[in-house]
């Protein structure tokens, strides 16, 4: 990954984010038991920011609600994320740092699967297998270099 050179797509388009979730007495309840549903796991990945630009995940249509698949009984969360561009070369890092964001944040029990959506990308079968090897993703997260590129992406920016 070549984090040097400039922006590849250099005027990407804005989308307007999604409404905040109303917050419910019952979130703060310890007795109460309710399951992680889709939007929860959006929460938790719209904020990433993109390595290339001072934008969200979100703001750049890269991670939407739809392509978010949780199981609960399964314990397993599927996301698939759309790069903005079909030959962007951060697509990896932009996957990384969704699957990092969730390893760190979801109860362990959970498996998680990231994906480019079908078609998005000219490199999206190699980039999947990546994004789904767990020893690469280990491997990858234990470069200092590469885990303080992921940790910049996925810590909130004050909006």
């Amino acid at each position: 990954m070549d984090f040097s050179s400039g922006p590849q797509n250099l005027n990407p388009t804005i989308y307007e984010r999604t409404e905040e979730r109303t917050i419910q007495a019952s979130d703060y309840d310890n007795d109460v038991t309710d399951e992680i549903d889709r939007r929860e796991i959006f929460d938790l990945i719209r904020t990433i920011n993109d390595p290339e630009h001072p934008l969200t995940l979100e703001e750049l249509n890269v991670v939407d609600l739809d392509g978010i698949t949780i199981d609960n009984q399964a314990n397993t969360v599927q996301v698939q994320f759309r790069p903005t561009i079909p030959h962007c070369s951060m697509a990896t890092l932009i996957g990384l740092s969704i699957r990092a964001k969730l390893l760190y944040t979801l109860p362990t029990r959970y498996k998680v699967g990231v994906n480019i959506i079908e078609g998005a990308h000219i490199q999206e079968d190699q980039i999947n297998k990546q994004l789904n090897d767990k020893e690469r993703v280990t491997a990858a997260l234990e470069n200092n270099h590469l885990r303080a590129v992921v940790n910049r992406c996925i810590v909130a920016q004050n909006s």
